[in-house]
This record gives structure tokens, sequence and C-alpha cells, in this order.
């Protein structure tokens, strides 16, 4: 029989959350609460959209090679923004109050980016027109979460997104769609250990590609009432993946991937198109006893018999998932120092995997 982890419904566990946003008081998001998450320059649009004018420290987070936010600037000028960069803060503008709109091509795809001019141009006087937008579920999800709150925007889910700027939002209720990243990294854990999970409150759509690659690698997927099941005899088969934008095979489960390949009966080859340097795991691996050699954007994985417990930093968010998935297969007693990168992403992560028999547990957040 499998056990379950449980996905997101908020009336499980409490996880309600009211935002009363009626008075802004402040169009500042200061160094020390932006330093920690990178995602924090995502304040950026809609403090401007809401306020006319926002100041936004330059983000920290994961240090995934040179993640610029070139392309969240060039789209908030596009569509009126005048924009200055000072003392490692960015000041944004909205002559007279408000963004006029506009339109913009994303030269590359770029989710932040896009969420970030979504939402300024929702409160826009104008129409904005953005084009080559990221697809993402993320997106649709923001999307749709905007239209609740009275937003006009159409082509939700297609590259081009038309906006017609409103006054004012007003509040919703909305559901928060499940993680397909949590869900997808759960699921190798079921494939890593040869286990029998069935993952609750899956949006099974979402996730077309990391199941396409773990059927292929020899993974049962099934859907059920609730969900999916995931089963795995622990014989796995090599793969070659690439990642790429949605709908294609999520640069967020590459690292997660390697990791079970290194149990996979033959070599494995994963090319990562998204970010440069997102192979920083690979070090902490090979501590292991993974056999990975790295050619620029290009990895092969070699398949071990056994990966054996070490102690490990992890570097970033995902590579956190990936070491911890590591450690669940692995002979002995494996320690990964800088977990504080995985609440970024992973909700409960070691309670979940204990109540699915997994021997873990947190010393510290160092």
């Amino acid at each position: 029989a499998s056990t379950a982890i449980q996905g997101t419904r908020p009336e499980d566990f409490g996880r309600v959350m009211t935002i009363r946003a009626g008075n802004l008081t402040s169009t500042e998001a200061p160094y020390d609460i932006v330093r920690k998450m990178r995602a924090s320059i995502l304040v950026l649009g809609p403090l401007l959209g809401r306020g006319g004018e926002a100041t936004v420290s330059l983000p920290g987070g994961c240090a995934i090679g040179n993640r610029p936010i070139d392309l969240h600037l060039r789209a908030l000028e596009a569509i009126g923004a005048e924009l200055e960069m000072a003392a490692g803060y960015v000041k944004a503008i909205a002559p007279g109050g408000r963004l006029p709109g506009g339109r913009f091509r994303f030269p590359i795809v770029s989710v932040g980016a896009t969420e970030n001019v979504v939402m300024a141009a929702v409160l826009a006087k104008g129409t904005s027109v953005i084009e080559n937008a990221a697809r993402e579920p993320e997106i649709v999800d923001l999307c749709n979460c905007l239209v609740a709150m009275g937003a006009s925007i159409d082509g939700i889910g297609t590259e081009t997104l038309t906006i017609e700027g409103r006054d004012r939002l007003h509040g919703a209720t909305y559901a928060v769609m499940p993680d397909r990243i949590e869900a997808g990294s759960y699921a190798c854990a079921a494939a890593i250990t040869g286990g029998d999970l069935e993952l609750v409150g899956v949006a099974i759509p979402d996730m077309g590609a990391t199941i396409d690659a773990l059927v292929e690698a020899g993974v049962s997927v099934t859907p059920t009432k609730d969900g999916v099941r995931v089963a795995s005899d622990g014989q796995l088969k090599p793969l070659t993946l690439s990642t790429a934008p949605y709908p294609g095979f999520a640069t967020d489960m590459q690292a997660q991937f390697m990791a079970m390949l290194c149990k996979a009966d033959g070599a494995s080859v994963l090319t990562e198109t998204i970010f440069e340097n997102r192979y920083m795991h690979v070090p902490e691996l090979a501590r292991m006893g993974a056999d990975i050699q790295v050619r620029g954007r290009t990895a092969v994985v070699r398949g071990v018999d056994k990966l054996v417990g070490a102690q490990v930093m992890a570097t970033d968010l995902r590579a956190s998932m990936s070491l911890i998935l590591a450690g669940l297969t692995a002979d002995g007693e494996t320690s990964v120092g800088r977990v504080y990168h995985l609440d970024r992403g992973y909700e409960r992560l070691e309670e979940k995997l204990s109540a699915v028999g997994a021997d873990i547990e947190r010393a510290s957040d160092g």
C-alpha cells in the first residue's frame, strides 16, 4: 500500500493568509527584508502600479549563475516607468502617478519578469501588451488571481498577454495552485528509494514533463481520486533530459532528477539551458559517491550501485533537495549544511518525509 504526502489544501493545515492592503504606508522594500530572497524583486511591479513609485533593494537568494534583473526593468520601462539605480537600490517612478501602459516583447522567456510587469500593468492607465510572456502554470495562476481581484487580462496561458489597466483592484478569496516542483521532488524521493507514495492535492496537468520523465525512467505514475500515486522498484533507467521553459522540463527539477539518476542503470545526459552554473550540487553529490562529469551546460551522470552518506553543503534551494534525496538512499548518515535554503521552497519537509518513513531530522538551520 502507498503512503501519502499531503498537498496544498489550506483547510487541512489552517494555511489561510488574510491580506489587508487598504492602507499602503510605504513604497520602499529595504535591504534587510529583500536580501534573503531573490523573488523579493517581485514587489517592484505591484508597488509601482499601486503607489506610483517604488524603491526596492537589489535582491539576494540562490547563487545560481548570472541572473540580472534587466528584463524586469526593461519591461517596466516599456510600459512607462522611469528608473534609476543607485546605492544598491532600484527606484521606479510612474510619471503623473500612474503608468501609461505600453508594449514589450521579451527577448527570452522570463517567469519573474513576466510576473512583475503584469502586476504593474493591471493598474496602468492604458493597455499593455506583453509578448513572449512566460506560460508557466504559476503565471496562469497569478493572472487568474488578479482577474478575481478585478484585473482585465486576455490571453492567459498564451505567449501574448493583453492587459487593460484598471483604476483599482478589489479583494478576493483565491486558492493558490499546488506546488508542482515540491510534488515532483517527492515523486523523485519515491523513485530513488524504491518507495510507493500517494501525493495528495497534486495538479497532474501541470506536471506533464516531470511525469513523462519519471515514466521513461521506469517509475509507475498513476492518477488517484485525490492526486497521483508514484511507485518504484528502485530499478531506474537512464534518461536524456534538457531543461526548457514550460511546457518543457523545468530547470527547478534538474537537480532532483540528477540525484535520482545517480542510481539509474546506465549513463544519463542532462543539459541545463535556462541558467548557467546550475550544477553546484555536483561536487557535493560526488562526495557521496556519485559519478558525474560536467562539460559546459551538459552533465553526464553514470549510475552507481550505491551512494554513501557524507557531510555535504547546500548551495541553493533545489541543490538542497537533491542532497536530501541522495541522503535518503545512501548507506549511512548524511549531514546537509545550510538547509535554510530549503525553507524557501519546501514546507515542513522533515515532517512530511518522516511521516512516510524517512529517518530525517533538522539539527539546525546552519
